[in-house]
């Protein structure tokens, strides 16, 4: 039973991490963008990292302690997932060349920044509630809601590699190019339309 609950936990940080990227890219681009490796509403690298810092990082009180050391786990994840995504399927999901202080655009300062202070709120708020939450939940339903979770995440794995289709990455490309063109002194589209707003 702790294990479906665990699952759950890795279920909603992965839906929050898809959220939180889907919402930047979209209002990034203008557009809609359904980003991560899956179709459906999961990002299970998010998922990762939040049991990863759970398990190796849980103990630490410290918040500034747990900031660093958040930047260097959930940093060390995405350069490692990029790379694997990169060497299985030719493609990268996502692509910080041109960003400062970026490593191989693999991996860059305002990302490692941003999770590192997502780990302190994993594991000082997030954590806690929602772990409240599903401890609330009947046996029956975890389990029942556990098998649909796995079910819909394991079809769309197996449907996502089966139909790959890196088309859907547009937005990659498209964001690696603001700040290369802010180092070249050309200006993207995002970067005019975020200058006139300031004039106004």
């Amino acid at each position: 039973m702790n294990i479906c609950r665990y699952f759950l936990c890795f279920a909603a940080f992965s839906f929050i991490g898809w959220a939180y990227e889907t919402v930047y890219y979209t209002i990034q681009q203008r557009r809609f963008v359904n980003s991560g490796f899956l179709s459906t509403c999961f990002c299970p690298i998010y998922g990762i990292g939040a049991m990863l810092d759970l398990i190796l990082l849980g103990w630490i009180e410290n918040s500034f302690l747990l900031f660093v050391a958040g930047m260097f786990v959930t940093g060390s994840l995405e350069y490692f997932v990029s790379y694997l995504l990169e060497r299985l399927f030719h493609q990268r999901w996502w692509d910080y060349t041109g960003w400062p202080l970026n490593i191989n655009g693999r991996v860059c300062i305002f990302g490692v920044t941003a999770f590192g202070l997502f780990t302190v709120a994993l594991i000082k708020v997030l954590f806690p509630f929602t772990m409240g939450i599903i401890n609330n939940m009947g046996i029956l339903s975890v389990y029942i809601m556990s098998a649909a979770v796995a079910f819909v995440m394991i079809a769309d794995t197996i449907k996502t590699i089966k139909d790959m289709d890196t088309s859907k990455l547009w937005y990659v490309e498209k964001q690696s190019e603001i700040f290369s063109n802010i180092k070249t002194g050309e200006e993207s589209g995002v970067v005019r339309r975020i200058k006139d707003a300031l004039k106004r």
